[in-house]
Parts: structure tokens; C-alpha cells; sequence
């Protein structure tokens, strides 16, 4: 039997026009509504003209004999991904950290649509040289970083992944109580909620906890291992602030929650696809065996 030919597929987002479309239904009311405030539609649409454009380049430059396919973030969880698939994301790094959590050994290649609104940090590559790495990812020819990511495990075995960081709070980021467990050490909390990083994710929101705090940890991408931050942490008669940041390697990070209502456990900012943590609800954090194989040349 032949071997099943390599697919392409290609992850994208909505671009705003699009959105501005889906809002107002026709051009001249999202032209209306922006020009209404002061704001041009021209500059908007523009961007969503380039953008296609360059998904166009890039759809182009798959070979012949491949076969190719368009996935939308918002379809992520419940498209149904290949061993053979390369998966290119052409759009922010956001974009690579959503679709990371949905896939095994599948190389990633992140396009950048417009590197002078983009920082291109995951979505590194430019379109032009997008031909040559498909064939050179799947010969193994490609030169690719294994980044960690981190997962959430709950006692009823529901696991959640991310490339990026694990939240774990209250959904309206009011006070969250729990009980957190690290090396040995264990104590009760009140605070703004907690966040577990990778290497990826310290350069994100746990870059801006760690400057307000001073709590730096040294962590590579693709260094097995993950680091938490605790956000305000609140001392009391029966809350402590000894635990507040730390790196995790092999043990993980036990969190149980002390919230009647409202606690939640969400993965790279997404905030509607939470994993409720109310009272009693146990979570425990650490790196991930599945990493993201990320192609960067």
C-alpha cells in the first residue's frame, strides 16, 4: 500500500475586518461604525488584503503531490488532526500557542503575515521560505525546537495543556482561595490567582508578574521544566505568602481548591474553555511529555 501523502494544514484566525463584517453584517455599517469614532475602514481592510494574500503565497508553496487544508482557530477543538499533517500557522504567535495543545509530533511552522505588526517570536518564518521547509520538515532535514509545555491534571483525570502558562483562580480574578503544595511545603492561600509557565511563557504574562515582583526564574524553552508565580497573595490568620514563586522539574505543583463558586483552570488566555475548580477540586502541575515541535529553519 503507499504511503498517505503529507497534508498541509493551515491554521488561520479571523482577521478584524472580518470580524467588523460579522458584527455589522454589511461593509458600509462597519464603515459607518469606525468612521463614527473618528477610525478609517481602509487601513483595516488593507491588512485583511495582505493577509490573504500571503495565505495565498503560502498555499501556493506546498508541493504538488501533498494535499492541503484551511483550519480556523475557532474549529480547533474539534478538527480532527493527522500523523502526516505539517501544521502552518500564518498569523500571530498567539496563534501558535492555540493550536499547540491539539496536536502530538506534528512539526509547526509559524508564518509571519506582517512582520511590522507582529514580533514573530513563535510565527518566526517569512512566507518565501515556506516551500523548502515543508518537504525538509517531514525528512526530518529541518531544524526544530522541542519546547515544553505545561499540563494541568484534576483528580478526575481531566488534563489540560498549554504552551504557553495554566491559570488557575477565580474566573472574575477577584480573590481566589486554595491550597497549594510544593516541595515539601504546603499552606493555605488567598490571592489573584496563580499561573504555571513554561520557557515559552516567561517572556508573557509571567514576564510582567516577575518584574512587579522581583521573583525571576531562569527557565530555556526547551529546558523540561516550568515555573509558577502566585499574583498578590494576601497574608491573614488562616492565609500565608511563603509560596509565591518557584521552578518545577520532575515533582509537580498540587493546587486544591478552597472556592465554593467560580474557580477556574484555563490554558494560554483562553478564558472560555475553562475547567471548573470549585471546593475541593485538586490540580496537579507540571511539564508536559508532549512538547510542541516548533520548525525554525
Amino acid at each position: 500500500m503507499p504511503a498517505i501523502a503529507p497534508r498541509a494544514v493551515f491554521v488561520i484566525r479571523d482577521t478584524d475586518y472580518e470580524l467588523l463584517l460579522a458584527r455589522h453584517a454589511t461593509r458600509g455599517q462597519a464603515r459607518f461604525y469606525l468612521e463614527s469614532r473618528g477610525q478609517s475602514l481602509a487601513e483595516v481592510e488593507a491588512r485583511h488584503v495582505g493577509f490573504h494574500a500571503v495565505l495565498g503565497q503560502a498555499r501556493a508553496a506546498v508541493p504538488a503531490d501533498w494535499r492541503q487544508t484551511l483550519a480556523r482557530r475557532a474549529d480547533l477543538d474539534r478538527f480532527l488532526f493527522a500523523p502526516e499533517d505539517v501544521i502552518v500557522a500564518v498569523g500571530q504567535d498567539g496563534l501558535v500557542a492555540n493550536v499547540a495543545k491539539y496536536l502530538g509530533a506534528q512539526p509547526v511552522i509559524g508564518v509571519n503575515p506582517a512582520p511590522d505588526l507582529y514580533d514573530g517570536v513563535l510565527a518566526r518564518i517569512a512566507v518565501e521560505r515556506l516551500g523548502p521547509l515543508l518537504p525538509a520538515s517531514v525528512a526530518g532535514a529541518a531544524q526544530v525546537e522541542r519546547r515544553t509545555m505545561v499540563q494541568a491534571v484534576l483528580d478526575n483525570g481531566e488534563r489540560l495543556l498549554a504552551l504557553n502558562e495554566i491559570f488557575v483562580g477565580h474566573r472574575s480574578h477577584q480573590s481566589a482561595r486554595y491550597r497549594i503544595e510544593a516541595g515539601g511545603v504546603a499552606e493555605d492561600q488567598s490571592s489573584s490567582g496563580l499561573i504555571i509557565a513554561s520557557g515559552t511563557g516567561v517572556t508573557g504574562w509571567a514576564r510582567s508578574i516577575s518584574e512587579a515582583t522581583h521573583l525571576a526564574l531562569a527557565i530555556g524553552a526547551e529546558e523540561p521544566a516550568v515555573g509558577y508565580w502566585v499574583r498578590e497573595p494576601f497574608a491573614s490568620v488562616a492565609t500565608a505568602t511563603g509560596l509565591r514563586a518557584g521552578k518545577l522539574t520532575a515533582a509537580p505543583l498540587a493546587v486544591t481548591s478552597r472556592m465554593n463558586e467560580g474557580g477556574v483552570v484555563f490554558a494560554d488566555g483562553i478564558e472560555q474553555d475553562f475547567i471548573a475548580f470549585d471546593w475541593g477540586r485538586r490540580a496537579e502541575l507540571a511539564p508536559a511529555l508532549r512538547t510542541l515541535n516548533l520548525v525554525v529553519a
